[in-house]
């Protein structure tokens, strides 16, 4: 397959996004002296702005490549809930599976930016786990879309709405109705995701579930990870590395791409741009070469432009057609 036949086939990709959704909330002004009270800047407000946070941002990111996101999560039955909607509908995604949950707020992650520099991060939430009643409506919402899609994405911030039960339930179900499933985990699920398509941790993620430190070898981050896909019995773990590209491993082996030389500006949302490509390769059947090379390139695209921002189709396409990424894939 063709980098022009792999990009018509994500149009006709519809994707199921699981997982936890927030409103990012930017204030932005100038900084010129110290606050009297306290030992701190005073910011001169100038504009605010507000995004679509966590799985929302993939779910965006999704779109942005031409796929057909549908996000499944909570939020609050509250103002940023609202937001949240809102600012879904906006941006063209489904929201027919967002589900209010009475009894938490909506997750807000607010921001402070002075002189182009952030201050302070204000974070609203609660993260305790959803309750049975709850867990079984957003199963339903599943089951009643699981036969309409080609993959789904499990996108874990330890917010409450994965659940144990909830995830093993919906692995259970993707298995029998043949959905290749895509993770994005956090610490405390993190082996819960056993039999998945794909793995995504990053570096300090895969560390961090065997309580490693930062010093290990890019060989030795290899061994690692094919042990966790073993542990995990995941077809293939796929993690990046910063300066070091990034690994597949699978039970053929493993694939191991550089990084691009690349202007770095900000990291803030690479690792959304990696996952939702990944997961449409997976849905295509590409090799793991394609999708590691693919997916490299997403997340330095990325990565040269300042905040949380979905990846540009056409930017990806002609740097994949420059570079020549699906030769001998």
């Amino acid at each position: 397959m063709n980098i022009s036949q792999l990009f018509k086939q994500f149009a006709n990709t519809k994707v199921l996004v699981l997982g936890d959704v927030m409103v990012d909330a930017y204030f932005y002004g100038s900084v010129s002296r110290i606050s009297p009270e306290a030992p701190v800047p005073i910011v001169n407000l100038r504009n605010k702005e507000q995004r679509l946070g966590g799985a929302a941002n993939v779910a965006l990111n999704l779109k942005s490549l031409g796929a057909e996101p549908i996000i499944c999560s909570i939020k609050g039955n509250d103002k940023d809930g609202n937001v949240l909607k809102e600012l879904c509908k906006k941006n063209g995604l489904v929201v027919d599976a967002l589900i209010n949950d009475y009894n938490r707020q909506t997750t807000v992650k607010t921001r402070i930016i002075g002189n182009s520099h952030q201050l302070l991060r204000i974070d609203e939430e609660e993260t305790n786990s959803i309750d049975a009643s709850l867990e079984d409506l957003v199963f339903q919402a599943v089951n009643s879309l699981i036969s309409e899609i080609d993959v789904l994405i499990f996108q874990d911030y330890n917010k409450g709405l994965l659940t144990p039960n909830l995830i093993k339930r919906v692995i259970a179900l993707c298995k029998q109705n043949k959905v290749p499933m895509v993770v994005d985990p956090k610490f405390d699920n993190f082996f819960e995701y056993e039999g998945v398509t794909l793995f995504k941790p990053n570096k300090k993620e895969l560390l961090q579930a065997e309580n490693i430190g930062d010093k290990l070898s890019v060989s030795e981050i290899k061994t690692l990870a094919a042990d966790i896909r073993k542990k995990l019995n995941a077809d293939r773990i796929m993690t990046t590395l910063s300066e070091d590209g990034i690994i597949i491993v699978s039970e053929q082996g493993t694939v191991h791409l550089p990084a691009h030389a690349r202007k770095i500006v900000d990291v803030s949302g690479a690792g959304d741009s990696v996952l939702s490509v990944a997961a449409l390769c997976i849905a295509a059947g590409v090799t793991d070469e394609l999708t590691a090379a693919l997916s490299n390139l997403a997340g330095g695209i990325v990565c040269e432009q300042v905040g949380v921002v979905p990846i540009d189709k056409d930017l990806l396409f002609g740097e994949a057609l420059e570079l020549n990424v699906a030769s001998g894939y």
